[in-house]
């Protein structure tokens, strides 16, 4: 049995509570994964083109309000 189908099973066999606690964990951990990749991203300019996209169109006068 690999580590995968053995996790998979220990999921599976979480009472509803402790899986709903897993869930949020999981997500909650997921989530900071993408903002640490989101704050690299944005450290090594890799997002620079979407604050030039915004600039462009706040010239044009084309941005919509949120």
């Amino acid at each position: 049995m690999t580590r995968l189908e053995e996790i998979v099973m220990a999921v599976n066999a979480l009472p509803e509570k402790e899986y709903g606690e897993f869930r949020r964990w999981f997500w909650e951990r997921d989530w900071a994964k993408w903002d640490q990749q989101i704050e690299a991203d944005s450290a090594s300019g890799k997002l620079d083109f979407l604050v030039r996209e915004a600039q462009g169109a706040k010239a044009k006068g084309s941005l919509k309000e949120l």
